[in-house]
């Protein structure tokens, strides 16, 4: 829905991440010339997206408009809420974060390994903590129930009233740690007047109440009674929640417990120095000594759950870990679901684990792994208590938003009043309106262990991966004579007619350029000859691209080198001229390679 909106005060509310897609949430409110931002996370990368570790959001607009940023707001600790930070932190300036206390150790982790802890100030909150930033905004922090301890949904008080965020949320009466979701003070908003509310439509097409997470802990139960040896459970490493079932299952069945993963004893460190997680310091053994145990007295506890490449229960199931081989009976604990995009590596990761001999426990029918995000009854309750006059869902692929909107319209939200967003739209909210005025600069910005992806190079490595590369080598001197047959290579490359046919017609392309084409790359300068290499390089690059294709009918990634060499006449000094042979005066030949990438 697009409209003109009426020349009153707006509050701007801009996401750059978590619509249309899983992940990478980040959002920003803008109000005349404040920016404060909420959350900035990360994504899993697709399939197609080859070496790529984690999915940015294109922050150009913030680089942009760096200048007004007056803070941010964390709402939790999750990789897809915090994980961009330091990222952005290199491009942006934010004076301050605010967040939980959890979600802050995280971060501070994180900053202090980038060496950017002096690029702004971490500072905690509690529930019910009231912080101003700018002088236009206030914000709320209200106890919320997800699969992460010390989470939070965010009241935000503007100008022109009160906006609600969920965060990740769903309403857990049992919650393991006692944090119950602050029901009493969202409807005390409610009563009071919600403006719009914001709120995570990841389980928008799931019937029903998301149930508790308490809710796995006689299934896990269940599952350990039966193993006879060890035990690897593998989880997300900030579901802090299932981690504290699990350990408080490990003492219950008499198991010390190993850890494996940095994240996972990172988490597990913060959680205990916070309270999230109790129990005793001997429960807890080193790798070493769970080798020296019996088999049922061990437990350990691994990050992997999503079949990450270089994560620990990825490589125990490849052989590859130092420390950890499977053994015949041990049972492998699958206590998450795949995340959309991770299904295949996870399958790979369980196929080779029972190839090893393991008894691998998987699957959404045992009850071992519950979801952190409310259904559609959660939604119709969060919209119940806040009662708002407009609606935007936030945080899930296309079909959830419009799944969740017609959750809203059933609880009496108008169509006219709520808008379906993408990420980098413009939403702009009055006392009496809502639309999407305009759009930013949004996108994606990829990142390996090396740094930033560009779009090119993603293009190579995804011609690389389907038609493979045909490199080609020619050396030429400068006056156009080839000083040896050029090279032709191939490397994962399937074509339709002989290879050697193929090579034969590379060859006599190059050739047939260089000899009819050679005046079209030489000018003369002040009476010298200069030839034009890197115009006669891309000549043949893109010559030889519409060869291939024509002859293969398909694109493989073509790397041309061209190596040049120029002849040199040494002048010799006049003072020695008289003296100078006819040996003295030499000429040399001098290499210059030039290399091109056509596709």
């Amino acid at each position: 829905m697009r409209k003109k909106i009426d020349q009153k005060p707006t509050l701007k509310i801009i996401p750059l991440g978590g619509l249309d897609e899983i992940g990478k949430n980040t959002c920003v409110f803008e109000y005349e010339d404040e920016i404060i931002l909420l959350d900035a996370g990360i994504a899993f990368p697709t399939d197609e997206m080859h070496g790529v570790n984690i999915v940015l959001p294109d922050m150009s607009y913030l680089v942009e408009n760096q200048h007004r940023i007056k803070g941010m707001i964390v709402t939790h600790g999750h990789e897809d809420h915090i994980g961009g930070i330091p990222y952005h932190l290199k491009q942006i300036d934010i004076p301050i974060i605010y967040g939980p206390r959890l979600a802050m150790a995280l971060l501070k982790d994180k900053l202090e390994e980038a060496g950017l802890l002096n690029k702004t100030k971490l500072e905690k909150v509690l529930p019910r903590d009231v912080i101003r930033i700018g002088e236009h905004f206030a914000v709320e922090f209200l106890r919320n129930t997800h699969s992460i301890a010390d989470s939070f949904t965010i009241a935000l008080h503007t100008p022109i009233g009160i906006v609600i965020h969920s965060g990740d949320f769903k309403f857990d009466h049992t919650p393991v740690d006692g944090e119950h979701f602050d029901l009493q003070k969202l409807a005390e908003y409610g009563e009071k007047g919600v403006l719009a509310l914001l709120s995570d439509s990841t389980n928008a097409e799931v019937p029903g109440f998301t149930p508790s997470e308490s809710s796995v802990y006689p299934n896990l139960d269940n599952v350990f009674s039966k193993a006879k040896g060890r035990i690897l459970l593998t989880t997300f490493a900030s579901s802090v929640h299932r981690v504290n079932i699990v350990l408080n299952l490990a003492a219950k069945h008499g198991r010390k417990v190993g850890l494996v993963g940095r994240s996972m004893l990172n988490v597990i460190a913060h959680a205990r120095n916070l309270g999230y997680i109790k129990c005793r310091d001997d429960l807890f053994v080193t790798m070493r000594e769970c080798n020296n145990l019996a088999d049922e007295q061990v437990l350990i506890l691994t990050t992997g759950s999503q079949g990450e490449p270089l994560s620990a229960l990825t490589r125990i199931s490849k052989g590859d870990h130092r420390d950890l081989k499977i053994r015949q009976g041990d049972t492998v604990i699958f206590s998450a679901n795949p995340i959309p995009g991770n299904t295949i590596a996870v399958v790979n990761t369980i196929d080779r684990l029972m190839k090893l001999g393991a008894n691998v426990v998987y699957g959404r029918n045992l009850g071992i792994h519950v979801s952190g995000h409310g259904a559609q009854e959660d939604h119709k309750l969060m919209l119940a208590l806040t009662k708002p006059k407009f609606f935007v869902p936030v945080h899930g692929e296309y079909r959830m938003l419009i799944k969740h909107s017609e959750t809203a319209q059933s609880m009496g939200v108008p169509k006219e009043n709520m808008v379906i967003v993408q990420n980098g739209d413009v939403i702009e909210l009055t006392q009496d309106s809502i639309a999407i005025a305009s759009t930013v600069t949004t996108g994606i910005k990829l990142v390996d262990r090396a740094g930033i992806v560009h779009q090119e190079v993603m293009q190579e490595r995804q011609q690389l991966a389907e038609d493979g590369v045909i490199s080609v080598a020619a050396t030429v001197d400068n006056q156009g004579v080839l000083l040896a047959k050029p090279v032709v290579n191939f490397k994962g490359v399937v074509t339709n007619i002989e290879q050697s046919l193929l090579k034969e017609l590379i060859i006599r392309n190059v050739e047939k350029i260089i000899n009819t084409r050679w005046s079209d790359f030489t000018e003369t300068v002040n009476g010298e000859t200069q030839v034009l290499w890197n115009g006669l390089s891309k000549e043949i690059e893109s010559s030889l691209s519409r060869l291939i294709k024509r002859e293969t009918q398909t694109l493989p990634l073509v790397v041309f080198l061209l190596q040049h060499t120029e002849t040199i006449n040494t002048e010799v000094r006049p003072e020695v001229k008289k003296e100078a042979t006819k040996e003295d005066n030499k000429v040399y030949r001098r290499k210059r390679p030039t290399a091109s990438v056509a596709s």
